[in-house]
């Protein structure tokens, strides 16, 4: 089997871990919009740019992600 190539369960596992933190991304900019406690609105802020940059270090394994046999 290739080392460069995502098995099917891998490829899987990076499809979800991408749509939870893209759940979190959202969540956390649609709640900055209804908080008035500005120390709050920061630690969202904080999620929203870590999640920003977890889903593009996530997408990276796409280009390996296998999807036929």
């Amino acid at each position: 089997m290739e080392k460069d190539v995502l098995a099917f369960h891998e490829t899987m596992d990076t499809h979800e871990m991408i749509n939870f933190k893209t759940i979190c991304l959202v969540r956390s900019k649609l709640m900055q919009g209804i908080c008035f406690d500005n120390d709050l609105k920061a630690l969202m802020q904080k999620d929203v740019d870590q999640s920003i940059a977890a889903i593009e270090e996530l997408t990276q394994f796409y280009t390996k992600a296998r999807t036929q046999h």
